[in-house]
């Protein structure tokens, strides 16, 4: 039993890391009484001069001359002699989904009416993959390749981004300046042509989002104070919001007290103005209701009987107005309101 399995050997996934989309078993002869490891997330593919014999997915370790040549395409009568072998290459993939962050490297430059060389605008977000096509991928990948790393994709795929950034930003004249409203559309887009790309690897794009759009600087902020302002409604109110806002941070010329006080003091003229502005407005919708001169308020004591006073002819003056209440001082004439006296 010892000298039949001297030369056995282990067909398994010998450098497996959760990074790697695929590894390549090979130039090694399988023996009489070697086994097939397969783990979980695993396929193992069998090749024969470069063309697929058989796909094993099932997890867990196989006797080789009874579990697997009998399904091999051309090799289910092979016989093993006693120092021969099956060369054969066993091609193990991740059946995983894969996950990648995504940036572009440089800014992505997009056309604009007014900016002849166009809004530079960088983007990030995440994509998801993963193998489906294993004839597609051992023709134009495995072939050639020993291994294959999630990064060698995600550098396929940054190749390409900024065209297809480009290509659906600009599409249909999108606003510039609001991109993230429009985010979900130019992901949605992105992803099939992605898709069309790495399909020729036989991957496929299963997910791709873009999470945000990036402007420069200068670019940034005319952005946030346009839309305070369009929040807070008008110009004056967004300078009296900023104001109190800084007020209550304590951040006004740097948290001068005494500019604060003088802030302070200006918000309170203004609310004031406001509040005259307000009452005169009030007083005016009255005096066209009653058709004349509102009277004017008095205090409750004043608007008792006026008290009169002798006039020279005989006739009697009152102390106070009956119109408006003010001191009359023996006039003919109220010199607050110009009522008749006498």
């Amino acid at each position: 039993m010892g000298l039949r399995n001297q030369f056995a050997n282990v067909v398994e996934w010998e450098e497996w890391r959760e990074d790697m989309i695929f590894w390549k078993w090979t130039n090694k002869e399988i023996k009489k009484g070697s086994r097939l490891i397969i783990r979980p997330g695993q396929d193992a593919i069998f090749l024969y001069n470069g063309k697929i014999e058989g796909v094993f997915k099932d997890e867990g370790e196989f006797d080789i001359e009874s579990k697997i040549i009998p399904f091999l395409s051309t090799l289910k009568g092979f016989k093993f002699g006693f120092n021969s072998g099956m060369r054969a290459e066993v091609l193990f993939v991740n059946t995983k989904q894969f996950t990648i962050g995504w940036g572009t490297k440089t800014p992505v430059l997009i056309p604009a009416e007014g900016m002849p060389g166009g809004i530079p605008i960088r983007a990030n977000g995440t994509a998801n993959f993963k193998v489906t096509d294993y004839t597609t991928l051992i023709d134009n990948v495995a072939g050639i390749k020993q291994s294959y790393l999630v990064e060698d994709l995600k550098v396929r795929i940054t190749t390409v981004l900024n065209q297809l950034l480009m290509k659906w930003i600009s599409k249909e004249g999108k606003n510039m300046f609001n991109l993230q409203a429009n985010a979900e559309e130019i992901s949605r887009g992105i992803r099939e042509d992605l898709d069309m790309e790495t399909s020729k690897d036989g991957i496929s794009i299963t997910g791709f989002s873009v999470q945000s759009f990036n402007y420069p600087e200068e670019i940034q902020q005319a952005i946030n104070q346009n839309a305070a302002t369009a929040m807070v409604g008008d110009v004056n109110k967004y300078s009296q919001v900023s104001m109190v806002n800084a007020m209550s941070s304590g951040k006004l010329n740097g948290g001068n007290s005494t500019m604060s006080n003088m802030a302070e003091m200006m918000m309170g003229m203004n609310m004031a103005n406001q509040m005259m502005g307000s009452m005169n407005m009030g007083q005016q919708q009255m005096q066209q209701g009653y058709g004349q001169q509102a009277p004017q308020m008095q205090p409750q004591g004043m608007q008792q009987t006026p008290q009169m006073q002798p006039q020279a002819g005989g006739g009697q003056i009152p102390n106070f107005c009956p119109n408006c209440g003010a001191a009359t001082n023996g006039a003919n004439f109220c010199g607050n309101c110009g009522q008749k006296l006498a």
